[in-house]
């Protein structure tokens, strides 16, 4: 037997920049705690409004199943003295199963070594009544608040004051204490068009009934409404609505019964960058706003209002009113910024401090300018340009504008820079120097702004090391690893040759640094390369291609990259497999050894089998084959040439004794397998690819 199963929390106004977050945790903590239960279901829908976090479960078991249960006791011998009689260990094993002691003769049972008391039963599963509120009330206390807050006298704490609760199993109304309130099958409407309690009859007529109260609960609904809404009220004004994923996630977070609108502002506010208005209107407004067919900023927005009012005039007047000294203030800032030149508001940032251990803002321009200029040979930047950039790339963080709108350090830089008559690679490497800025996002299509990111990302990275605060678990106040993630992209998309550790202790030598520079150069390279994990995990390329890489301990990312590609590629082959395994083999005999430096060349008059004469024959073939392959870094052509050695190696181990009592014979194998494993080493370490094979 099953029946629907519905919660609904009911709160004030939720954050709308977590409440997707908060529903998608609360629905997991819902449905993992059922099935820890092994209360069995056949899905799990959730809802989520500005007012309210709900879950609905379908056909969810009556009761858990009954399961068998085995209690072992203390072994017969314990449980019963010489005369037979019941011992004290007996009787906490009858009192702790409930049993009477009389019985316990015939409860014994022998656990594969001894005789022991034993009881075996059936337990009947709980009933989901008595489950319901404990799994409820878990899944609340699990959700990922940061700041809970408490409200009233109450002692309770949540993200927001809970205001009802609605708890039903079918038709029935499931009654327990959640968050300060005892649950009912009442719920609330639209804060403006309803009123009252509404009735919940039963789970499934949830979502009509809250419809019909002017709430739509389904947040996916409810933000392709807004979607599709935007787009047509934009069309209908002539123009293209660009709605940006975040924002439409918060506009959708806000409104319970969402009516988007169509508001305009004064022409003369477009002399203002449109990064600027654009980044004023969803900051502060929640505006989307519309372009034109030459992809240029219009002077309209749109609003989505959280009421279908009788007259919407009224609505967008109101808005109108309350854009207008926002856009005022970006112009004042705007004007204002274009007095003072990126050159001379660089001189304050001597007095803005970077790392209190670090230095100042200007003290960190003087690394990056420096560093930018020797990555610029390499990139392929002009090294004064690059030079240049470096020096006003903080400039803007301490115009008017950036700070107002953070979001837009940058963008206002290249704007400055260009006002300030400054060569326009600067001006764009100013801007790209932030690029990318997340995992998804462009990198810099410029030399000298790729030289600039990558300067301004190394020198951060290597300070922060150099006092000793590298990221620890999920703390990560300096963004390291998306610094680190950045480098990679810009190099390997770029198809820069830049050796890391080079460039590393170039960023290094400018710091006075008070411990071992090659050991702090050394633990940032190792950082950055690790985090060629995950890149490779979103890639579907094993751990252990990339170990066997990684194994090589090499510093240029454009070459990891490659060889990755090409064991990956490998690995997929039907004689990789076999070559790994003999590669893990050969390694097994040679680290046995040691000292193997100390051995002689290959000497072909030691040789006593035609598998000897014939792998060295083939190894030192290759070895000529492979040499302009990894000269011109075609490692898949070397691994598919290294390939024709399965059989060869095959029969050498089938037929050849490498360790016999003959020190001469037995040096000379193993100087022929040092020269195989140096030969697959040439792309990678073979050998880990035979990993839980």
């Amino acid at each position: 037997m099953s029946r629907d199963f519905l919660v609904e929390i009911g709160t004030e106004e939720l954050p709308p920049k977590v409440l997707r977050e908060l529903s998608e945790s609360f629905t997991a903590g819902i449905a993992s705690r059922l099935t820890e239960q092994q209360l069995r279901f056949s899905e799990v829908v959730s809802y989520a409004a500005p007012r309210r976090l709900a879950v609905w479960v379908k056909e969810l078991a009556e009761q858990a199943p009954d399961h068998d249960s085995v209690s072992w006791g203390p072994p017969v011998k314990v449980a019963f003295d010489a005369e037979g009689n019941i011992t004290k260990a007996a009787q906490v094993f009858a009192s702790k199963n409930g049993l009477e002691v009389s019985a316990l003769s015939g409860l014994v049972e022998n656990d594969g070594q001894q005789d022991k008391l034993c009881l075996r039963q059936t337990i009947a599963g709980s009933t989901t009544l008595s489950l319901l509120g404990g799994v409820i009330n878990e899944a609340l206390a699990a959700l990922p608040i940061p700041k809970p807050m408490r409200w009233g006298k109450s002692r309770q704490e949540f993200v927001r004051p809970v205001q009802w609760a609605v708890v039903l199993f079918g038709a029935d109304v499931v009654e327990v204490d959640i968050l300060g309130v005892r649950s009912a099958n009442l719920s609330r409407g639209h804060r403006f068009h309803s009123s009252g309690d509404i009735i919940i009859a039963e789970p499934k007529t949830y979502r009509d009934t809250l419809y019909s109260a002017y709430v739509i609960v389904d947040f996916a609904e409810r933000r392709e409404l807004i979607r599709h809404g935007v787009i047509a009220a934009a069309k209908a004004a002539g123009g293209f609505a660009v709605i940006d994923e975040d924002l439409l996630d918060e506009v959708t977070a806000l409104n319970e019964w969402p009516v988007p609108l169509t508001g305009r502002f004064e022409d003369h506010f477009l002399q203002v960058p449109a990064e600027a208005l654009i980044s004023s209107m969803a900051q502060h407004q929640k505006y989307f706003h519309v372009i034109n067919r030459d992809n240029q900023l219009m002077p309209l927005f749109i609003t989505v209002a959280n009421i279908a009012s009788s007259d919407p005039q009224q609505v967008v007047s109101g808005n109108e009113r309350v854009i207008r000294p926002r856009l005022a203030d970006a112009q004042f800032f705007y004007n204002a910024d274009l007095k003072v030149s990126l050159q001379v508001r660089r001189e304050s940032l001597k007095k803005i401090i970077f790392q209190s251990e670090l230095g100042s803002v200007y003290d960190k321009t003087v690394r990056v300018a420096a560093l930018a200029k020797a990555l610029a040979p390499i990139v392929g930047a002009e090294i004064t340009l690059a030079g240049r950039a470096g020096e006003l790339c903080k400039s803007d963080l301490i115009s008017e504008m950036v700070g107002e709108f953070d979001d837009l350090q940058g963008v206002m830089g290249r704007y400055y820079a260009l006002n300030d008559g400054e060569d326009s690679a600067v001006a764009e490497a100013l801007m790209e120097q932030y690029l990318p800025r997340f995992a998804g996002d462009h990198i810099p299509a410029t030399d000298v702004g790729a030289a600039l990111a990558l300067a301004d990302r190394l020198d951060t990275l290597v300070a922060i090391f150099s006092i000793g605060q590298r990221p620890s678990g999920s703390r990560d106040p300096f963004a390291l690893r998306r610094a680190s993630l950045g480098i990679l992209r810009i190099i390997i998309e770029r198809n820069i040759d830049l050796d890391l550790k080079q460039a590393i202790t170039t960023a290094a030598q400018q710091l006075a640094l008070k411990g071992d520079l090659e050991e702090l150069c050394e633990q940032v390279l190792t950082y950055v390369i690790e985090r060629f994990k995950a890149w490779y995990r979103d890639e579907d390329i094993s751990p252990e291609v990339f170990a066997s890489v990684a194994e090589l301990d090499l510093s240029k990312p454009l070459d990891i990259d490659a060889r990755v590609k090409a064991v990956d590629q490998f690995s997929r082959s039907p004689d990789a497999v076999a070559l790994a395994a003999a590669n893990k083999r050969v390694l097994n005999i040679l680290t046995k050894q040691g000292q193997l430096d100390k051995l002689s060349p290959v000497n072909v008059s030691l040789f006593e089998s035609a598998e000897e004469t014939r792998l060295a024959a083939d190894i030192e073939r290759l070895s000529a084959l492979v040499a302009p392959l990894l000269e011109n870094r075609d490692y898949a052509g070397v691994l598919r040439a290294l390939a024709s050695l399965r059989k060869p190696v095959d029969s050498f181990f089938d037929n050849v004794l490498v360790m016999v009592d003959q020190p001469e014979v037995q040096a000379n194998r193993l100087a022929l397998l040092q020269n195989l494993r140096q030969l697959f080493l040439n792309v990678a370490d073979i050998s880990h690819l035979v990993v839980g094979k």
